[in-house]
């Protein structure tokens, strides 16, 4: 399984590497939300949480699914514009400019991305232009609880206000705590950046992709970028660019923004991995068998992303709810999974430092 980026007739010159502050507050927010899929950050994690303003706190749990589940492309609005070569900003003002610049349809289905399942790298309607798409939203949004339905409830209803809120939050944000940080992050990303380039232009754009991850391949007969990991999409550079953002919060994920319309995005770590605790024999075995179905293996992808229920991974992974809930059994036997009920609905999450004890490399399959 592979996401694909199609860039034939690709310019060189076309091909940015650029650090985005946007996109690391983006990284900075999923690491707060979700600390377990980040053991380096612990520190960091601790430190920003304990002097966090209590209401700004509470205003961080409004729309965490826009953050917690990766991140939103919202937090990469450059690659919305519509000539498809636009560049992330120097400072978060101007990257917040650039969310500006991004269509209600645009703003609102990148909101929903997580909830509605919309046509991602495929034209079709948005959910403020179809009813059925709208109602879909709103059915999903209530069964992962009444903050995330009122939240929905309101970007539906109101775009440009919610649009203000975030850009208010976001601001708040970087008052609070990420301006510091973005400070002591910013030159190493800026470095990263050069070297990037800088291998472009020397050797070539195998070379760079090389360098970005041993995950990213370049076809170059084919003229195609393959990116492994455990899902599918593709998408084309067209007549626009390819861009490469580095990000140093965000390992293990590398993600990949590969939006119809949008400029194609591999957002991509910079910094080491942390180290991993063993795990106990009796554990490992029980633990690797219930992983060794391909099946579970697409499963723990999606539960490591966000809490599901058993109907929703039936729909997403095309099975019936009783094969969904027999690979559910399997993994939840070797204490892989967390689940939680919220009225009627019961929600299954990946329990993911248990399975960062199985191994890096797993850890960063499911979660790039």
């Amino acid at each position: 399984m592979s996401l694909r980026i199609d860039i034939a007739g690709l310019r060189p010159e076309r091909i940015a590497v650029v650090p985005s502050p946007l996109a690391e507050l983006g990284m900075a927010l999923h690491a707060l939300s979700e600390p377990g899929h980040h053991p380096g950050l612990q520190g960091w994690v601790t430190g920003v949480t304990a002097r966090l303003d209590p209401h700004l706190a509470d205003r961080m749990c409004e729309a965490d699914f826009l953050w917690r589940t990766t991140f939103s492309d919202l937090f990469l609005p450059c690659a919305g514009v519509p000539d498809r070569t636009a560049l992330p900003g120097a400072t978060l003002a101007e990257d917040l400019d650039l969310l500006d610049k991004l269509t209600d349809e645009q703003f609102v289905d990148g909101a929903l991305e997580f909830t509605c399942a919309l046509p991602y790298s495929l034209p079709g309607p948005g959910a403020l232009a179809d009813a059925g798409i709208r109602r879909l939203a709103l059915e999903r949004a209530a069964a992962r609880g009444p903050r995330q339905l009122h939240f929905s409830e309101r970007l539906l209803a109101g775009p440009p206000r919610i649009r203000a809120w975030l850009r208010r939050f976001l601001e708040d944000c970087d008052e609070a705590f990420f301006a510091e940080t973005w400070a002591r992050l910013r030159h190493q990303l800026a470095a990263d950046a050069r070297h990037k380039t800088d291998l472009l232009r020397r050797k070539g754009l195998a070379e760079a992709l090389a360098a970005v991850s041993p995950a990213v391949s370049l076809d170059e007969a084919a003229a195609r970028v393959t990116v492994d990991k455990l899902g599918e999409g593709r998408t084309a550079t067209r007549d626009g660019g390819l861009l490469l953002v580095p990000t140093s919060l965000g390992r293990p994920h590398l993600m990949v923004l590969h939006r119809y319309a949008w400029q194609p995005v591999l957002h991509y770590p910079v910094a080491s991995p942390g180290p991993v605790a063993p795990a106990s024999v009796e554990q490992l075995a029980l633990r690797m068998t219930a992983l060794s179905h391909p099946v579970r293996m697409r499963l723990c992808r999606s539960l490591a992303r966000s809490a599901f229920t058993t109907g929703e991974l039936a729909q997403v992974h095309g099975m019936t709810p009783p094969e969904i809930s027999r690979h559910l059994s399997v993994l939840k036997k070797a204490g892989l999974l967390t689940t939680r009920r919220r009225g009627r609905y019961v929600l299954h999450q990946l329990d993911v430092p248990v399975v960062a004890r199985l191994g890096s490399d797993f850890l960063e399959g499911v979660l790039r």
